[in-house]
């Protein structure tokens, strides 16, 4: 099975990609704020195809290339968030100073998420630093407390953006890391009482996420304010029943639902494809996660089984934050749902873990097999 794992990787991230692109083609154009009812689709097409020849690079690029200038992409992830904060240079939308606009240089259409690519710059150097410290892996400052500390750094940037969902992302995934390189586990069980302090503490003292928090409580009550996606949200899977009612035919879409088809695409798809679609979906996932840690666990050596496992966890516990939020059973965190919500920076985040993940299954099976493409059976490693 793990010798097939790449291909069923493939196809899963394939058959998600098709799936937001039929999904943002059904919803879009209803819910668009361009005069060009096809301008997101454009645009998304365009970011996949960027994403595409990135993945496959990705690919090529010997993965412990990676771990010795992981300091370097650290300080750029870390520089690109400071942006955010530049007036001239960031774009604050709906109190979120999230993102850096191509305005300042002429290019108004450009407009990316650091935090997108923080979570690869962080894991590059906590699997370089768990590394480097193997022998040290058990201990509490160097296997635990300072890997964190190091994580700390760009989550507290990513929070002060008000991204509390990348935020504790990228805190879950460095503790999964350092807890599978082998921290102790009343370690982790302390991190992750202090993480949900943490996100408590964030939730009362910043009004806005109290507010929502609130209104998750009681969807019923807010249903015409902050609870108001996640309510529209409910009704959408429940008209959607076990078969749909049929693609295109969703009506929540309707100028109903804000951000169908971003953060809340998953809903559209219940309406339109049933609770047989939504299943399809998750199972989707559950694919990707079972096979893309075969691939983490065959990996050569020890920085490619963390860089394995931790890109396998951004992606599938995204993919758990963004359902958990549709349903209703978590807080609005308003985090896109991989490789289906329509968003170019994460559809690009995306694609490169899956590259990353192609890279170590290539290097865990050498020889390499004689079906992969001539790229992929190359090793390239740039110069520092």
């Amino acid at each position: 099975m793990a010798d097939k794992s790449a291909h069923v990787l493939v196809l899963a991230v394939v058959g998600l990609i098709s799936l937001g692109m039929v999904m943002l083609l059904s919803t879009a154009t209803f819910v668009t704020d361009h005069a060009d009812v096809y301008y997101d689709i454009r645009r998304q097409i365009a970011w996949l195809m960027i994403g595409v020849g990135a993945c496959v690079l990705m690919a090529a690029i010997d993965y412990h290339w990676w771990g010795k200038t992981a300091w370097w992409w650290f300080g750029g992830a870390c520089l690109l968030l400071a942006l955010c904060f530049v007036p001239a240079v960031g774009e604050r939308i709906n109190g979120s100073a999230r993102w850096i606009s191509g305005k300042s240089i002429g290019m108004s259409n450009l407009r990316l998420q650091p935090s997108e690519f923080a979570k690869l710059a962080v894991l590059f150097v906590l699997a370089r630093w768990l590394t480097v410290f193997r022998a040290e892996s058990g201990t509490f400052l160097r296997g635990f407390l300072y890997p964190l500390l190091i994580a700390a750094l760009p989550v507290a940037l990513i929070a002060a953006e008000m991204d509390i969902g990348s935020a504790a992302l990228i805190t879950a995934m460095a503790v999964l890391v350092v807890f599978i390189a082998g921290a102790k586990i009343r370690y982790v069980a302390v991190a992750g009482i202090f993480t949900l302090g943490g996100l408590a503490a964030a939730i009362y003292l910043i009004g806005n996420r109290r507010e929502r928090f609130l209104a998750f409580l009681d969807l019923e009550k807010f249903k015409s304010g902050l609870g108001l996606q996640q309510y529209r949200a409910q009704l959408a899977l429940g008209e959607g029943g076990l078969f749909g009612l049929g693609l295109g035919q969703g009506r929540e879409k309707l100028m109903h639902m804000p951000y169908a088809h971003t953060d809340f695409i998953f809903p559209m798809v219940g309406e339109e494809l049933g609770l047989i679609g939504s299943l399809t979906v998750v199972f989707t996932f559950v694919l990707i996660a079972v096979f893309g840690m075969l691939i983490a666990t065959q990996a050569p050596d020890r920085f490619g089984k963390l860089l394995g496992f931790g890109v396998v966890g951004l992606i599938c516990m995204q993919a758990a934050l963004n359902i958990g939020v549709t349903t209703a059973v978590l807080p609005n965190k308003g985090l896109p749902l991989p490789f289906v919500s329509y968003g170019g920076s994460n559809l690009l985040f995306c694609l490169l873990g899956v590259g990353l993940l192609l890279n170590i299954y290539r290097q865990g099976q050498e020889p390499a097999h004689e079906s992969y493409p001539r790229i992929l059976k190359q090793k390239l490693t740039p110069r520092v």
